[in-house]
């Protein structure tokens, strides 16, 4: 559920207008709703009841600072990626203690600041890495805790460019090359293995593979209770999917039953980090219609939001709803829906049906508050979008829009 819905013929963000939010502001524009992102967070938290848990929002969702101040005041632990997302996330003002540091390609200044910021652990996903972790720790007389990234070649029936759990992928460490990897650790000073991790991939809309996931690493934490090794947390990862078409991804409480059925009698404390579950929907992208086109084969709305401003369409041939801001009640006609980039594979939907409308109409571009502005870029020497938080009738701007000005600001 979201709280984007039609009042009196023009779609709201909770109980401020799309369209004055528009003409106030400009497009593209991403719009969010944090009653949307509340009630998310807290249903996914709350399906892990009885479960000694702490949720850890995936920040490369959504890094917005505002969406980070929101989540962390929700009692938020953050999953991160980079040193940026980090100083994100310190920002928002979440503890430390309850950041976890994933990704295959830390670098030795990034390790050193989560170091001095008493992160909670780092996921290692590579005997190189722990090296690094190891030399650095060494460096600044610190203790590093880390748990590693098992990929436990499980298929988790999603697109193939966010599969991470199989063996052809780049992330993790498999079974064989982590049981060295905790054993080298006991004989070594400053690091402390403390948990185990696993993320299979993203946008999954089944339980299966992570049933399937999450009995191997209850069958590889035995091995390491039969080395010696006690850790304390068993890190899930995310991967949870949403409704974008006609998926119909479980509910979280049907994965967190499943979870605390098989770990009923498991003494580690559960680790999970959603990103897509909880802001996905919680966002739109508005855009308005520049120019309308026809040919002998197709027609085209040309909108003012672009692939540098919503990449996925492009680059996984993601589908998104699209529907106007103030519907007319005109018939239906097969459209291709670009951008002003130029590249074929700008489009943000491709024969979709969509009642006709003209130049100058506004189009709402749904299940964009996820993977939407995080992945935008400057292509084209495209200022980037303006951010809105809306929160009941109160409007947050939570990034002002690039201006040309700002696209030139690193340069020479």
């Amino acid at each position: 559920m979201h709280h984007f819905e039609y009042r009196d013929g023009t779609l709201f963000a909770e109980d401020v207008s799309i369209t004055n939010l528009a003409r106030e502001y400009g497009t593209p524009l991403y719009v969010y709703s944090a009653a949307t992102f509340t009630r998310h967070f807290k249903a996914f938290d709350s399906a892990f009841d009885g479960l000694d848990h702490l949720t850890c929002y995936s920040v490369k969702a959504n890094s917005n600072l505002s969406v980070l101040k929101l989540l962390a005041g929700l009692g938020a632990g953050m999953d991160i990626v980079s040193g940026g997302e980090l100083f994100r996330a310190l920002k928002a003002g979440v503890s430390p203690d309850k950041i976890v540091y994933s990704g295959v390609g830390k670098r030795a200044a990034e390790i050193r600041e989560a170091l001095d910021a008493g992160i909670l652990w780092f996921n290692v996903e590579s005997g190189a890495e722990l090296l690094e972790i190891i030399e650095v720790a060494r460096s600044v007389g610190k203790v590093a805790r880390v748990s590693f990234r098992i990929n436990p070649d499980v298929d988790p029936q999603t697109h193939p460019y966010i599969s991470t759990g199989m063996k052809k992928n780049k992330f993790g460490l498999d079974i064989e090359h982590s049981l060295k990897a905790y054993a080298m650790c006991a004989d070594l000073e400053n690091i402390e293995p403390i948990g185990m991790d696993c993320h299979i991939g993203s946008q999954l809309t089944s339980i299966e593979p992570f049933k399937e996931a999450l009995q191997k690493l209850l069958d590889f934490y035995g091995k390491l209770k039969d080395m010696g090794i006690d850790i304390k947390y068993l890190d899930l990862g995310g991967g949870l999917g949403i409704t974008y078409d006609e998926e119909a991804p479980p509910h979280p409480t049907e994965f967190g039953q499943a979870l605390k059925d098989m770990l009923a009698d498991v003494p580690l404390k559960v680790i999970l980090e959603p990103g897509r579950v909880i802001a996905g929907n919680s966002g739109i992208l508005v855009t308005e219609v520049v120019y309308t086109k026809s040919n002998p084969s197709r027609n085209f709305l040309i909108v003012d939001a672009a692939m540098n401003d919503l990449v996925r369409p492009s680059l996984y041939g993601s589908y998104h709803r699209i529907a106007e801001v103030e519907p007319k009640g005109r018939e239906a006609m097969l459209y291709d829906v670009v951008g002003p980039i130029c590249e074929s594979s700008d489009f943000l939907a491709r024969e979709r049906d969509l009642p006709a409308v003209e130049q100058g109409e506004l189009l709402a571009v749904f299940s964009a508050g996820a993977y939407g502005f995080s992945m935008s870029s400057n292509y084209n020497s495209r200022p980037r979008a303006c951010e809105l938080l809306v929160d009941g009738e109160k409007v947050i701007v939570a990034r002002k829009r690039e201006t040309y000005d700002d696209l030139l600001d690193k340069e020479l």
